[in-house]
């Protein structure tokens, strides 16, 4: 099954609030015939922009092949939340890489924040950027987890953006009866992920890049140069980046073998006036502590953005709508009967212990994915991390790649009939509340 196209139509953004709300871009040409490159990026989302607009920066003749167009895979249907530290949480990462490795992982995730706000700043992006990030528990013992990982992070890192929220002061903030409390961190932020990735790309055209829509990359050498294939011609170059994510199909089975595509989905209400103030009294972003997470916030018009349900293989559910209502209503019950106007699937990708994938798959092919819905200022980041690998300054991509990556059991081949089974299992534990 080709994901590039399972669910979508061929170099049209979803209908998605994202979409119809997005800034006005040019469409970018397609590739025509063979080209040379020091560089060639396959990929036109966070991940490709940021390195192609990094590379341009320093130098490099960059190109970019987006099979349909810039933002239109995760980079442009998120949930816009641009959260702190790594996916994976700071004490199993201590327990997994030990203390040097994971003090270094914080830092650099900080990086990707201050990456992302630094982008948006100077290149004056219109992306509706926010401070503050909820996470909020389901039960005491999840709000006790939420605030003892806070006390960490300050003990530890001396991270001093977070406020813990006791019950009370998480309904003040957040009336839902589902919640416990948690935290807020104002050092996360949230925006609109589409316009900031047509931000990315006007940037990095502006630097020089030549982008290329409509241009589906179908086979990348490992020699030297690299030759990456597509059906409207070559591109020779000295260097390759592989920023595919969910979408890297059959590009490369070593990445593949330990990253997984998965669908997530989002809906938009309709404005809700004075109701707002029933959902959220801060305009912040929440998540909560759901394997199958809930995520949420305002949009600049009033709409509740909220995104979840469970997908069950790779094809959308022919209801999107009803899919996303289930667990909106299970957190807003006076939300239950109220219009959606959008509503809207993206194909996403994880790892086995949801931490970034990046890797050498040859001395001149770098690749980074798997960024486990963490990706707004992790895949940026990453963008540049390999950018600055490939000026020999290699440092934090090599401290991301030492981090242990499994692969999925059965490889690429398993990877579908095993996400059945994982999304009922973890659906089943949500339920039960294990």
């Amino acid at each position: 099954m080709n994901l590039l196209y399972s669910n979508d139509r061929k170099a049209e953004y979803p209908a998605s609030w994202y979409a119809a709300t997005a800034n006005p871009v040019d469409r970018f040409p397609t590739l025509s015939g063979d080209v040379k490159a020091d560089v060639c990026i396959v990929g036109g989302g966070y991940t490709g922009l940021s390195a192609a607009l990094h590379l341009a920066e320093a130098g490099f003749d960059v190109i970019l092949l987006e099979a349909h167009r810039v933002g239109f895979g995760a980079s442009g249907r998120n949930g816009g939340q641009l959260g702190s530290a790594q996916r994976m949480d700071q004490e199993d990462l201590e327990r997994l890489v030990g203390d040097d490795d994971a003090a270094k992982l914080w830092d650099l995730a900080e990086d990707a924040k201050d990456l992302v706000k630094s982008l948006i700043a100077k290149h004056q992006i219109d992306c509706d950027l926010k401070p503050g990030v909820a996470v909020l528990g389901l039960s005491n013992g999840e709000q006790q987890e939420l605030h003892d990982h806070a006390a960490h992070l300050s003990d530890r890192y001396g991270y001093d953006q977070i406020k813990v929220l006791d019950e009370g002061a998480g309904h003040a903030l957040c009336p839902s009866p589902a919640y416990r409390g948690g935290y807020l961190d104002m050092g996360a932020a949230h925006l609109h992920p589409l316009n900031f990735a047509l931000g990315l790309a006007q940037a990095a055209a502006k630097a020089g890049v030549r982008i290329c829509e409509r241009t589906e990359v179908l086979g990348v050498g490992e020699t030297t140069p690299v030759v990456v294939k597509s059906a409207q011609g070559n591109v020779t170059a000295d260097h390759v980046i592989l920023a595919c994510n969910g979408y890297l199909g059959d590009l490369n089975r070593k990445v593949a073998t330990k990253v997984m595509p998965i669908n997530n989905f989002i809906a938009a209400t309709e404005p809700l006036g004075a109701d707002t103030a029933h959902v959220l009294t801060k305009d912040v972003a929440v998540a909560d502590t759901k394997f199958v997470v809930n995520y949420f916030r305002l949009s600049a018009d009033g709409r509740l953005l909220f995104g979840g349900g469970e997908s069950y293989g790779y094809r959308f559910p022919s209801d999107i709508a009803a899919t996303v209502r289930k667990p909106m209503a299970e957190i807003f019950p006076h939300l239950r009967d109220v219009k959606i106007d959008y509503a809207w699937g993206g194909t996403l990708a994880i790892t086995m212990r949801r931490m970034p994938y990046l890797a050498r798959i040859a001395p001149n092919i770098l690749s980074a994915s798997g960024y486990s819905g963490h990706g707004v200022g992790t895949a940026t980041h990453a963008g540049q991390l390999m950018a600055l690998a490939i000026q020999g300054q290699a440092e934090g991509f090599d401290t991301m790649a030492r981090v242990p990556a499994l692969p999925f059991p059965g490889g690429p081949a398993l990877r579908s009939p095993l996400l059945v089974l994982a999304m009922t299992w973890f659906a089943l534990r949500d339920r039960l509340g294990f």
